[in-house]
């Protein structure tokens, strides 16, 4: 199983809708300070089910999420989803996704 994508929408720093593709051969993330490269790593914990807005470097769940959307709508949606390629046992893709809606 490999890693494919991760689309992101909402969470820190990535107030619109991103998708980062992982090829074949990528091993990491690499960019200058402040790019949003632990927000990466962040939004992976939190699909994956992490709770503690501490380990995701926040002191609230509020803090995880974009501020940028806070102010644009009224309604903030967070979601991000994780995409898996698993080619190797007849399973094209496998998709995990979670989302949160704040009024």
């Amino acid at each position: 199983m490999d890693f494919k994508k991760v689309e992101l929408i909402g969470f820190k720093s990535f107030a619109d809708k991103q998708e980062i593709r992982f090829d074949n051969g990528v091993t990491c993330i690499v960019g200058p300070n402040g790019c949003g490269k632990s927000n990466v790593a962040d939004a992976i914990r939190w699909v994956l089910g992490e709770m503690s807005a501490k380990t995701m470097r926040g002191s609230s769940m509020q803090d995880v999420f974009s501020t940028e959307r806070r102010t644009e709508n009224r309604c903030l949606t967070v979601k991000v989803s994780l995409t898996f390629d698993n080619t190797a046992e007849n399973i094209q893709e496998h998709r995990l996704r979670r989302s949160r809606f704040y009024p």
